[in-house]
C-alpha cells in the first residue's frame, strides 16, 4: 500500500488546557510534515487561520462538542461563527440521547442545519456518532440520518468518549455509507500500524494527536 499517510491526518488538539503557543506549534508541525488539516477548538479556529496563511493546510473545528447534546440552534450559532472565524471544516457531534430516544427526525434535522451553514460557506460537515455508546443498529442509523442530511463524512469518535476509533466501527460505517460519504477514524490511534488498519478498513481521513509519529514510522 503505497500512499502519504500524511495527507490524512488532521492534526489534531482539542485538549481543555491547549495555550496559544501549542496551537501555533500544531500549525507549524502540520505546515512542516503536510497533513491534511489541523483540528481545533472553536476559540481557537482564528489563531489557526492566521497561522495557516498561504498554505494548504485546512481548519477542522468542532461544534456542539464533545457530548453533541446542546440545542440545534446553538449548534447553528456555533458553526456560524467558526465559518467566519475561517473554519472550512465542521466536526460536529451527533444528538447521541436523541438517537437513543429515536428520535431520528431531530437528529437529522440538527445534521442538516448545521450542513446548510457549512455549505453554502463551502465548508464540509463530518458528522461524530461516537461508537463507543451505539449499538450497532444505532450506528447504522446514525450513518444513514447523516447521509440523508447531506454530510459530508462520518466519524467514529471524539475521543473523549468511553471509547475510540476500531476496525469494525470503521468497516460498518464504510458499508453504510458506501463511496457516498468519507469516513473518519479518531480517538486512539496512536501508531502507523494502526492509522493504516483504519484505512484499509475504509477510513480516509484520520484524527490524531500521534500525527509526527505515524508519519516518522512509515517513514
Amino acid at each position: 500500500m503505497d500512499f502519504d499517510i500524511a495527507r490524512y491526518i488532521d492534526h489534531t488538539n482539542l485538549r481543555a488546557y491547549a495555550t496559544k503557543e501549542d496551537i501555533i506549534k500544531l500549525c507549524e508541525e502540520a505546515k512542516k510534515y503536510g497533513f491534511y488539516a489541523v483540528c481545533v477548538n472553536p476559540y481557537r479556529v482564528k489563531l489557526a487561520k492566521e497561522q495557516l496563511e498561504g498554505s494548504d493546510v485546512k481548519v477542522a473545528t468542532v461544534i456542539g462538542f464533545p457530548l453533541g447534546a446542546t440545542p440545534t440552534e446553538v449548534k447553528v450559532f456555533e458553526a456560524k461563527k467558526a465559518l467566519e472565524d475561517g473554519a472550512e471544516e465542521l466536526d460536529m457531534v451527533l444528538n447521541i440521547g436523541a438517537l437513543k430516544d429515536g428520535n431520528y427526525e431531530y437528529v437529522k434535522n440538527d445534521i442538516a442545519e448545521i450542513v446548510k451553514v457549512a455549505h453554502e460557506r463551502g465548508a464540509l460537515v463530518k458528522v461524530i456518532i461516537e461508537t463507543c455508546y451505539l449499538t450497532d443498529e444505532e450506528k447504522e442509523i446514525a450513518c444513514k440520518l447523516a447521509m440523508e442530511a447531506g454530510a459530508d463524512f462520518v466519524k467514529t469518535s471524539t475521543g473523549f468518549g468511553s471509547g475510540g476509533a476500531t476496525i469494525e466501527d470503521v468497516k460498518l460505517m464504510r458499508k453504510v455509507v458506501g463511496d457516498k460519504l468519507g469516513v473518519k477514524a479518531s480517538g486512539g490511534i496512536r501508531t502507523y500500524e494502526q492509522a493504516k488498519a483504519m484505512i484499509e478498513a475504509g477510513a480516509t481521513r484520520i484524527g490524531t494527536s500521534s500525527g509526527i509519529k505515524i508519519v516518522e514510522e512509515q517513514e
